[in-house]
């Protein structure tokens, strides 16, 4: 298969991960608003999936380099386009096997997983971006501690403020206050997902020779793209996972989601400053137990919550051996 037909293949394949990862996301921006019952998961799967979109006018590219960089490729070298390839195909293939377990996994290390472990299969462990790949693990025990706190001093404020207002003014009150948390996490999401995709199809062209490792800007054509997608899975939604983490870990009123959503939001607006691919799933988990545990934390099922962060702790090592099996199945039908 020649160059441009495999680049042109990666793409559809990118693009297809990244509506893949607005639908096994999906919780991740409308679990609270549906748990409490702001809105029903119909309308609130469209509310999320819009603001997705607008996340593109508010957020740069530094995500999708930071991603595009996870491995160093060699321009001069076109198999890495089937690193490339391979690498989204073990992060699709562990997004839906924790899709199906209904986890609420990381899209984000799936990803980087299965590119890193495609890539040490083809050139060894010194393909490896150090750099980028340590900031990024870093943010796995950094987010969702960072959404636990926030979460956590956010509640016990909001506790404060409103100490004096009855309880049924209280939950009317933040109604209304989750479509605006909801919407600002849900901007929060696309801005740092939809960067991913993006970097991979930076990525790929690289690697395929169709444009410069150090270009200065990334064609609009590929933006537009990765946010349209991902709004698109988004507005499908995840529902497994949505009964996981809304209704699962621990039992939320609209107060505790407003609060786990601006918690997860803020996280997720200085990842993405920080170009740091951050997991949406972990900063969202960590907020909303964060919050739960303010009030209940004898009602936080302790047990699911473990089996998240076993999750957590396994997606990159499983996406990567899927990603490296992937590569060696193609590079031979390739003849490399």
């Amino acid at each position: 298969m020649d160059t441009h037909t495999v680049v042109v293949i990666t793409i559809v394949c990118a693009l297809t991960f990244d509506v893949i990862n607005g639908f096994h996301d999906a919780a991740n921006s409308i679990a609270t608003v549906v748990s409490t019952r702001v809105l029903s998961p119909r309308v609130a799967v469209l509310w999320a999936a819009g603001f997705n979109f607008v996340a593109l006018a508010i957020f740069g590219e530094g995500v999708a380099r930071t991603i595009s960089k996870i491995i160093h490729i060699n321009p001069s070298d076109h198999a890495f386009v089937y690193v490339v390839m391979a690498g989204l195909l073990g992060a699709i293939v562990w997004n839906l096997l924790t899709w199906w377990w209904g986890l609420p996994s990381s899209s984000s290390h799936a990803l980087i997983g299965g590119v890193g472990g495609a890539g040490i299969a083809h050139a060894g462990f010194g393909v490896l971006e150090h750099d980028n790949v340590v900031k990024t693990v870093e943010f796995i025990l950094a987010a969702p501690i960072i959404g636990f706190v926030l979460g956590y001093f956010i509640m016990v404020a909001v506790f404060w403020l409103f100490r004096r207002m009855r309880p049924h003014k209280v939950d009317r009150t933040f109604r209304v206050g989750q479509l605006v948390s909801a919407a600002a996490y849900s901007i929060g999401h696309g801005g740092n997902d939809a960067q991913k995709t993006m970097g991979i199809i930076v990525a790929v062209l690289v690697a395929g020779g169709y444009l410069e490792a150090d270009s200065k800007k990334i064609p609009f054509w590929i933006t537009l793209a990765s946010y349209g997608c991902m709004a698109l899975g988004t507005s499908v939604g995840g529902w497994r996972i949505v009964r996981t983490m809304g209704m699962g870990l621990t039992r939320l009123k609209p107060v505790g989601g407003f609060c786990a959503e601006v918690a997860g939001a803020v996280t997720l607006f200085v990842a993405t400053h920080l170009h740091v691919p951050v997991s949406t799933t972990h900063t969202i988990t960590g907020a909303i137990v964060g919050v739960g545990s303010t009030t209940m934390v004898r009602g936080i099922r302790w047990g699911l919550a473990s089996r998240i962060v076993w999750a957590w702790i396994f997606t990159i090592p499983a996406a990567g051996l899927v990603g490296a099996g992937c590569y060696f199945l193609l590079s031979r039908l390739a003849g490399l």
